[in-house]
């Protein structure tokens, strides 16, 4: 882990708090450049109801227009939790060449945890991992999220009775 690691999850950490404002699953990726954010995104896969919504692919699309092309080879994506294949595929073909996740993703990750993709032989890049970093912050973001949620779709149920 860079010294630096720390501060730009702080960085994702805002862009998920983003997305928990405007009620999608908090969620937040920053992309970093010579030591500068060049792109940021979060999860608006709710509101835009497109499946490729997610901060990362947001964050990617956003760093290939300010570099002005697919390669991001001299870049690092920072997100709150661990990518997903769709995300993790976007990162190989877009040459990204380290990921520094929060929170694991027992679910759909695929940058260690399910199967590691970012670091699969058979593809020809591989991307650099460092796991947990600021990880507690990131999963009390998704925890307590989803029992808010959870809780408004009990007191929701409660009034039709």
């Amino acid at each position: 882990m860079f010294m630096n690691d720390a501060t730009f999850m702080h960085e994702a950490i805002k862009q998920a708090n983003k997305a928990k404002a405007i009620n999608e699953v908090p969620i937040g990726a920053v992309i970093v450049r010579e030591g500068q954010v060049i792109a940021a995104g979060y999860n608006i896969r709710e509101t835009s109801r497109t499946t490729l919504s997610h901060a990362e692919l947001i964050a990617i699309r956003k760093a290939n227009q300010v570099i002005g092309s697919w390669r991001l080879e001299d870049c690092t994506l920072y997100v709150t939790l661990e990518p997903c294949p769709m995300c993790a595929g976007a990162i190989v073909q877009s040459r990204i060449k380290r990921v520094v996740y929060g929170a694991p993703d027992p679910k759909a990750g695929c940058a260690g945890t399910l199967m590691n993709l970012l670091d699969e032989e058979q593809f020809n890049h591989r991307a650099a991992v460092v796991s947990g970093v600021l990880e507690t912050e990131c999963s009390l973001l998704l925890t307590d999220f989803f029992r808010n949620l959870r809780s408004q779709k009990k007191t929701s149920n409660d009034r039709k009775l």
